[in-house]
């Protein structure tokens, strides 16, 4: 076999192939063998119809066609690892030329990774929000325990903000009651939000036994969408009752003996958080600094193929899940069709490039993935999931998706070596050093994942090796 490559730009070449009849011998014997096991011929045993025969009655065409299809991953393959070209995706090819008891001609278009350049990356300088936590900051925190310990007591009078209404629902459409719009006994707290648009100026004001009907988008379930008209019945007031903010609340409400000791902790752990952010943010803004240095050409399918799978993703998985469609999407979130495409596609480069660079990086400063590395990012990948640990191991090496997972914490750590170069300061001047953040490479893995999401072509690239 022969192989020659032609560079058509810097993400496409264009592999021309020949390949001797004689190098065919393994694919013509696999396809004379498959054709004997599914045709019958009368005075032949099944499988052992001679090869002259099947020429005869089906064709030596048909023997061809199975056998060039046989053969050509094979001869695709040896011809770009010959090349030694990192390519994208599947190619699209072309058979040139058939002689049979000649030669097989072929060529194989196909996505690869562009050569990347990446530049001194140490003068990137970045600014980040001040970790400071206010005692406003404190209050809000301990106040939010507070509500969590509240209790409730039946009242007699008129529902108001904040208080706790039992309350029946019936929602109809075009006058007719929806199947699913039925609900009894729901618990509702006033101003939360929680429920229905509009049902806050409908209960308050009611007492026990009263009931109001209004008008309300519906938000999920058989009609999610549509205008309802909706009745709803109140059948228990009750008011909130907050514990009162002393020492007895704070051993309640947490480990600490004392409202000060609760107050110390609420702060450090505002503190904790914030830092968390600050450390997010810095990676989010040494990624966009490290992207603007390098020149990443994008290939034009792999970008078509990104931008598909984000809006299927969207469309059928995230949004499915919440009862809208894109339209509805759309109008809640006051974005135009134009305005939606256009950042998917902006969202999509970013991700395509944010991997090439990262990827080159890797293999630049030969940053490998331990066990202990790859195991704590399962965990977290698992939990935001929602499932247990073991159950998405098990999903993860079913579907063949271990490299995806390495290729992210290889990612995390590549990030992370750029972030440990560059310059951190916060919005007061002070230099941040984030070397002291124990989870550094579990929180840019995550970073990356945030921005770049596993484009089709590179999945299947890595899961086929």
């Amino acid at each position: 076999m022969k192989s020659a490559v032609e560079t058509l730009n810097p993400t496409r070449v264009r592999l021309s192939i020949e390949v001797p009849f004689e190098e065919l011998k393994d694919s013509l014997d696999a396809a004379y063998k498959k054709i004997n096991q599914q045709v019958t011929v009368k005075g032949f045993r099944k499988g052992k119809i001679p090869a002259r025969v099947i020429d005869q009655r089906f064709g030596r065409g048909a023997v061809l066609e199975e056998a060039v299809n046989d053969a050509l991953p094979k001869f695709y393959t040896e011809a770009v690892n010959e090349a030694e070209i990192d390519v994208l995706g599947q190619p699209e090819v072309d058979i040139t030329e058939l002689k049979d008891g000649e030669t097989l001609n072929f060529t194989a278009e196909v996505d690869v990774r562009p050569s990347i350049e990446i530049p001194d990356y140490s003068g990137i300088e970045v600014e980040v929000d001040a970790v400071e936590v206010s005692d406003e900051d404190v209050d809000k925190a301990v106040t939010e325990l507070r509500e969590r310990f509240a209790s409730t007591s039946p009242v007699e009078r008129a529902a108001e903000d904040g208080d706790v209404v039992t309350i029946d629902l019936e929602a109809k459409v075009d006058g007719e009651v929806l199947e699913d719009g039925v609900a009894s006994g729901v618990s509702y707290t006033i101003g939360s939000g929680e429920l229905l648009d509009g049902i806050d100026d409908a209960v308050k004001g009611l007492e026990a036994g009263g009931e109001a009907t209004f008008t309300s988008e519906l938000k999920g379930g058989s009609a999610a969408g549509k205008e309802a008209e909706v009745t709803v019945k109140v059948t228990q007031v009750a008011a909130r009752e907050l514990p009162e903010l002393d020492d007895e609340f704070a051993q309640l409400a947490s480990e600490f003996d004392t409202l000060d000791e609760l107050r110390a902790d609420s702060r450090k752990r505002l503190e904790n958080m914030k830092q968390y952010d600050q450390a997010t943010q810095a990676q989010e803004r040494v990624l966009e600094k490290l992207l603007e240095l390098v020149e990443v050409p994008v290939p034009e399918k792999l970008l078509e193929d990104e931008i598909n799978t984000r809006k299927h993703n969207l469309e059928h998985h995230q949004l499915g899940q919440m009862g809208l469609d894109l339209e509805k999407y759309l109008e809640i979130q006051g974005k135009t069709v134009e305005e939606f495409d256009t950042e998917t596609k902006e969202a999509a480069v970013k991700g395509i490039k944010t991997q090439f660079v990262l990827d080159e990086l890797v293999k630049r400063e030969k940053l490998n993935v331990n066990q202990e590395e790859l195991t704590e990012h399962l965990m977290r990948r698992a939990a935001s999931s929602g499932m247990s640990p073991d159950q998405f191991a098990q999903a993860v090496v079913e579907g063949g998706q271990v490299p995806l997972l390495v290729g992210e914490v290889a990612r995390g750590k590549a990030l992370a070596v750029v972030v440990e170069a560059a310059t951190v300061k916060d919005t007061n001047g002070e230099v941040i050093d984030l070397d002291d953040d124990e989870d550094e490479t579990a929180e840019t893995a995550e970073t990356v994942e945030a921005s770049s999401e596993e484009t089709p072509a590179e999945a299947e690239e890595k899961t086929e090796g």
